[in-house]
């Protein structure tokens, strides 16, 4: 990996975040986690992550950070370089910065203070409960309500698809507090994971193992000092924090692939096929320029969108749109053109490829998930193509 953080001397970064993918580019690769059990390791990523101080790059100076306020270049270095050493290990650090990230926003003094320093440190696991079975991409049609009363406020409800379930010590779960008003009336409250009345013990298999449940929320109680933000200022809040990962997940992508590139190359160089070695082959030379430019391409939509946040700003109406449609296709290219070099260092690795237990094989599962989350692809073509319109 020392050889590819090349790409971070860029004039997209400072010679802050060139230093920061060598010092994760070396400590990574010396980390041994066993990930048979996807629970167990999100758990060990996550305290070896805070003992060695880089989960200190999701909160602000403030609560224990590494910066003064949470830097996309930074967390796009960071997720890219996780990522080409494990999918897991990305995974664990993304979690613990969109399920802060919330509160860092939004936070009152006293929410901040007892959860942030916890998260950067890794004490506490962190979790963003968004999706309900039929409110994806469709957030309006949520159903989780919350009521208010003298005693505070009562949950109710069903979250699912929600990355650390069931490991999470808090939740940030959005619920509509005035049903009435579709995305107008949802708001944000943090619950514990010992609440009573939540249960995130059903766990959701996927393709890609990592932490997944859903959780049910039956006359949840908590305090009204619990919630998160402005009283139906839950969307806004939501998409706020998405918009601010959603480069970092195009960074993730972007590591994935290129490990895919790494692997092919040197698969290339070391197989022997008919008196010569694959690399040889003009239709191998073909196929590996072909993920070279898929790579670099991503790349560069990637930077200038994490750029674009921290040295432009988002403080006006135009500048937050233009972040949103670039933070889009970054999203959208790199995780669709790191499925389409994976796709092809698998094919180059023939029967290889689809072994079980082989790199190019666990990340061919592990990208799908990806063009999914945090804003399926369709969606993203839908922000780009709106801001297009609107010229």
């Amino acid at each position: 990996m020392a050889a590819s953080v090349t790409q971070f001397a860029l004039p997209f970064f400072d010679p802050a975040h060139r230093d920061l993918a060598d010092g994760l580019g070396a400590w990574a690769p010396q980390q041994a986690v066993d990930e048979s059990d996807d629970r167990q390791a999100c758990r060990r990523w996550v305290r070896l992550l805070g003992d060695a101080g880089w989960l200190r790059y999701c909160v602000p100076a403030a609560f224990g950070g590494a910066l003064a306020q949470l830097d996309s270049r930074a967390l796009v270095v960071l997720r890219e370089t996780l990522a080409f050493h494990s999918p897991l290990a990305d995974f664990a650090f993304a979690m613990q910065g969109l399920g802060s990230g919330a509160i860092t926003l939004a936070g009152s003094a006293a929410q901040q203070q007892r959860y942030l320093p916890a998260v950067a440190r890794g004490d506490k696991i962190a979790a963003f409960a968004l999706s309900e079975e039929d409110a994806g991409s469709d957030v309006a049609a949520m159903r989780s309500s919350a009521s208010f009363d003298a005693a505070g406020v009562l949950l109710d409800g069903n979250k699912t698809w929600i990355s650390n379930g069931g490991i999470a010590d808090y939740y940030c779960v959005f619920a509509k507090t005035e049903p009435q008003l579709g995305t107008r009336g949802i708001t944000a409250f943090l619950v514990d994971a010992d609440n009573p009345g939540l249960d995130a013990s059903e766990q959701i298999a996927v393709m890609a193992p990592h932490p997944l449940a859903t959780l049910r929320l039956r006359q949840c109680r908590i305090a009204a000092t619990a919630q998160l933000g402005a009283l139906n200022g839950g969307f806004k809040l939501a998409m706020q924090t998405l918009d601010i990962f959603r480069a970092s997940v195009a960074g993730a992508a972007l590591g994935m692939a290129r490990r895919a590139l790494f692997e092919a190359v040197s698969y290339a160089r070391s197989r022997k096929m008919f008196g010569q070695r694959l690399a040889d082959f003009q239709l191998t030379q073909a196929k590996l320029g072909d993920m070279a430019a898929l790579v670099d391409a991503a790349a560069l939509l990637t930077y200038r969108a994490a750029w674009l946040r921290d040295c432009v700003g988002t403080a006006t109406p135009e500048q937050a749109q233009a972040y949103s449609a670039q933070a889009a296709m970054a999203k959208m290219v790199a995780t669709e053109n790191a499925q389409r070099v994976i796709d092809m260092a698998l094919q180059l690795h023939g029967g290889q490829g689809v072994r079980v237990g082989t790199k190019v094989e666990s990340l061919y599962r592990d990208i799908r998930s990806l063009r999914i989350y945090e804003g399926a692809t369709e969606v993203q073509q839908l922000i780009i193509g709106k801001s297009v319109l609107k010229g």
